[in-house]
């Protein structure tokens, strides 16, 4: 007796997608919608992980247990057939938001963060076509966190487009544009990474 073969339930990347049905696909499923279509997700790995942690806990003592963080798993609808997962979202306090406690969310964080893959695909992406769709989405604050290059730029949304208000590459980055109080180090962070292997090692 043969057994019919059993189907595969897992979205396919490229398959035609609305924004409702990408936000109830299993949360281990990974991909993002662009026209409509699920696309591959960056790849990440320990450098990546190691500065997402680190940013969240910044943001966590700095919010003192207000506003929202976020990190990956969060969905956001940034146009109508194009849908994201940014790093790391932040929300400010006082914004009065009911957030959804599942779905996509289409309310825009005070901050989006994306921390930059080593491949020219994940950096055409994080660079230009994510910094277009957040700010039509209305995302006040965009960081560019990249640990290749070490360098973390603050982009800030001006008449419906990002212009660059903070860059470092080095020291501590005190007062933020937008986060006054916050402060990150970039050489302790820096430090902490060359803990990890060599790349290509």
């Amino acid at each position: 007796m043969s057994l019919a073969p059993v189907e595969d339930p897992r979205p396919v990347l490229g398959r035609h997608l609305t924004l409702e049905e990408w936000a109830a696909m299993d949360e281990d499923e990974p991909g993002e919608l662009v026209d409509g279509r699920l696309e591959e997700e960056e790849v990440s790995g320990l450098v990546h992980e190691a500065v997402v942690s680190w940013l969240v806990h910044l943001f966590h003592a700095w919010l003192g247990g207000q506003g929202w963080v976020f990190t990956s798993d969060a969905k956001y609808a940034v146009a109508q057939n194009r849908g994201r997962k940014p790093d790391i979202t932040v929300y400010f306090p006082g914004r009065n938001l009911k957030l959804p406690r599942d779905g996509v969310v289409r309310t825009p964080p005070d901050i989006a963060v994306e921390v930059v893959s080593s491949t020219p695909r994940d950096e055409r992406r994080d660079r230009i076509e994510k910094m277009a769709e957040y700010a039509s989405f209305g995302i006040r604050f965009y960081w560019i966190l990249d640990p290749r290059l070490q360098s973390l730029e603050v982009w800030e949304l001006m008449d419906g487009r990002y212009a660059r208000a903070a860059y470092a590459t080095e020291g501590a980055m005190a007062n933020v544009p937008g986060c006054e109080g916050f402060s990150i180090d970039l050489d302790a962070l820096w430090r902490k990474l060359s803990e990890l292997a060599p790349e290509h090692d």
